[in-house]
C-alpha cells in the first residue's frame, strides 16, 4: 500500500506532467514548503485543527501569490483533506518522480582529502556512462575514512575507504 504522500505527490506529478508544469510545480513546491519550514506560526495556522478549512484557504490565498493554478488547486485539497502536514513528506517524494522523470541519479563523493574537480568529474562522467542517466554530483570531505574514497550512487553505497577496511579486518581477526 502506497503511503499518503506518495499518493498525493504522484497526483501532483501527473496534474503537472499533463500541463507541462512539472518544473514550476517544482519550484513553487519546493518554495512553499521552505516558507512553511521558516515560518511557524504559518505551519500552525495551515496545520491546526482550530481554524476552519476556509480559514485556512483565505489564509493561503493571501500567502501565495501568483501560483500555478493546479498547484493551488493542489495545496486547497490538502487544506480540505486535512492532509497538509504530509506536505513536507510530498514535496520529498514529488522530488524522487521529477528526478526520475529527468533521469537525473544523485551521486556523492566522499574523500578524506579535498579532490581536485577533474578527478570528481571523472567519477562522475564513468558512473553517467555505465548507468545512461545523468549524474548530479557532489563531493564532501570526511577526515574520519583515512583514506580511499565512499561513492554513494542513488541509493547503492560504495565504500572503499581504509576505515572500512580496517573495520572488516578487525572483524576477521575477531572471528579467528
Amino acid at each position: 500500500m502506497e503511503e499518503i504522500a506518495q499518493v498525493y505527490a504522484r497526483a501532483l506529478f501527473e496534474v503537472a506532467q499533463e500541463r507541462g508544469v512539472l518544473d514550476v510545480v517544482r519550484e513553487q513546491l519546493g518554495q512553499f514548503v521552505e516558507a512553511l519550514d521558516a515560518n511557524r506560526e504559518l505551519a500552525v495556522f495551515l496545520f491546526s485543527p482550530y481554524f476552519s478549512t476556509e480559514e485556512k484557504k483565505e489564509g493561503l490565498r493571501r500567502a501565495v501569490l501568483d501560483a500555478e493554478p493546479s498547484f493551488m488547486n493542489f495545496l486547497e485539497a490538502l487544506l480540505e483533506r486535512h492532509r497538509m502536514p504530509a506536505i513536507f513528506r510530498i514535496r520529498a517524494r514529488y522530488e524522487e518522480l521529477w528526478d526520475e522523470e529527468n533521469r537525473l541519479l544523485p551521486v556523492s563523493v566522499t574523500s578524506a582529502i579535498e579532490l581536485d574537480e577533474g578527478t570528481v568529474a571523472s567519477i562522475g562522467e564513468r558512473i553517467g556512462e555505465s548507468t545512461g542517466r545523468q549524474v548530479e554530483l557532489s563531493s564532501a570531505v570526511d577526515p574520519d575514512i583515512l583514506g580511499g574514497i565512499v561513492l554513494r550512487v542513488g541509493n547503492l553505497i560504495l565504500d572503499a575507504s581504509i576505515r572500512n577496511r580496517l573495520e572488516q579486518l578487525r572483524k576477521q581477526v575477531a572471528q579467528a
